[in-house]
């Protein structure tokens, strides 16, 4: 099968050759750039201190080039937005080097700032007139987004300050996903994942909006949650307006990339912890749950795409919400939290769900094991969500900074293996 086959066959509950391999196609699925820096050594597909691009500053995550792509046998490729999360474009590259030394490429709008305590401050579009925005604490490997919400006042509160960031898609974002669509099918035949924007209701990363230079509206993290419960009119009229825009710029999109893309990501927002859910089945079925329906429904009606919700942590409870709402593939399956046991995933949902991660524990086995409890862990989960189809190998989420090589090797030499 070519890689974009085999992804086709998991998708449909089909099994292929051989279970698809993911890494790089999604800011949820990919790897920090201190990492990948190392992998590519380790492979030596680079000099000694060749830079790699950081493509998402806010995670600091690394590209997934196509010559890493090709070395590990990976099947899917991503298109995403035109810019970063703090509002600048991936162009005009730049050297600068993490705490640790690893040297990368950022983009020319990576615009920071030195604070005496050692952090980094980093600013929307770049422009160190406004106030900053994100904050990587010395030493650290990431970026914390700052809050920079001015005192409420529940009298003027207007859902439409909370829908500055969703509008029409605009002509430039429309060229880059044809460009970036053209990229990859002058690879080959890879899979297609696809994450255009503007359907994630409520994602907690999204809503301090790093990349607006003065936000307006609820913006706080604690804020937005106590919303849920106290505020929820306000809540639903702002997911009303952003559900009728993002239908909107989905046709949009679709009439230039068609039906290429073989998987859309709709939504990233969390709604587990570590040992069970942060909000209440209820508020997910009355605020969040009728918009989902009416994204997939219209992704199923109108075209070929599967639809891919990334929930993290302890959602056993919502899963028969996810198949009802229409969601086709589960992320990032975190098997390490409350009630997520890769066995009963499979065996209650498998036939309804594609599971696309679930196939090392990023949190204790891939930092912290030995190359050989990678590999076991690895050959466990591919024979357990891989039979029968309906699986794609990635990760539980990102693989994070200072994870050991050793284990990086045996992660891609295990999945080659076994899948």
């Amino acid at each position: 099968m070519t890689s974009r086959e085999r992804l086709l066959a998991a998708l449909c509950h089909r099994e292929p050759d051989k279970c698809p391999l993911d890494l790089g196609a999604s800011a949820v699925t990919g790897m920090h750039v201190s990492s990948i820096y190392r992998l590519r050594q380790a492979l030596h597909l680079d000099p000694p201190g060749a830079p790699v691009k950081v493509i998402e500053p806010y995670q600091m995550l690394g590209e997934v080039a196509p010559d890493l792509r090709q070395a590990l046998g990976v099947d899917v490729a991503g298109i995403w937005g035109r810019k970063t999360l703090f509002g600048f474009e991936n162009k005009g590259w730049k050297e600068w080097r993490l705490f640790d030394g690893t040297p990368v490429l950022v983009p020319e709008g990576f615009n920071t700032q030195p604070e005496p305590d050692g952090s980094i401050l980093m600013y929307p579009e770049g422009d160190r007139s406004a106030p900053p925005s994100g904050r990587m604490p010395a030493g650290g490997f990431y970026f914390d987004s700052i809050i920079r919400q001015e005192p409420l006042d529940e009298q003027s509160l207007n859902p439409e300050d909370n829908l500055e960031e969703f509008g029409p898609v605009s002509e430039d974002d429309l060229a880059h996903f044809d460009r970036s669509l053209q990229a990859i099918c002058a690879q080959g035949e890879l899979g297609i994942l696809a994450n255009f924007g503007g359907t994630s209701f409520g994602d907690i990363a999204l809503v301090p909006a790093p990349w607006l230079k003065r936000p307006r509206g609820i913006r706080d993290v604690e804020e937005w949650y106590v919303s849920l419960t106290l505020r929820p009119d306000y809540i639903r009229r702002v997911f009303e307006r952003q559900c009728e825009i993002g239908l909107e710029n989905l046709q949009r999109i679709h009439r230039v990339v068609g039906d290429r893309v073989d998987a859309v990501l709709v939504t990233g927002t969390d709604f587990g912890a570590q040992n069970g859910l942060l909000i209440s089945p209820k508020t997910y079925r009355e605020l969040f749950k009728p918009f989902h329906k009416a994204v997939n429904d219209w992704i199923h009606a109108n075209t070929r795409w599967k639809t891919f919700i990334h929930t993290c942590g302890s959602v056993w409870e919502l899963l028969p919400d996810f198949v009802e709402a229409g969601f086709d593939i589960l992320n990032p399956v975190q098997t390490s939290a409350a009630r997520m046991d890769p066995t009963a995933l499979k065996r209650e949902f498998g036939a309804q769900l594609v599971f696309w991660g679930g196939g090392v524990d990023t949190q204790r086995t891939l930092p912290f094991g030995t190359p050989e409890e990678v590999r076991k862990e690895v050959r466990e989960r591919l024979a357990i969500f891989g039979a029968g189809g309906g699986y794609i190998f990635n990760t539980i989420h990102n693989v994070q900074a200072r994870v050991p090589v050793e284990n990086l090797l045996a992660l891609y030499e295990a999945v080659n293996a076994y899948r």
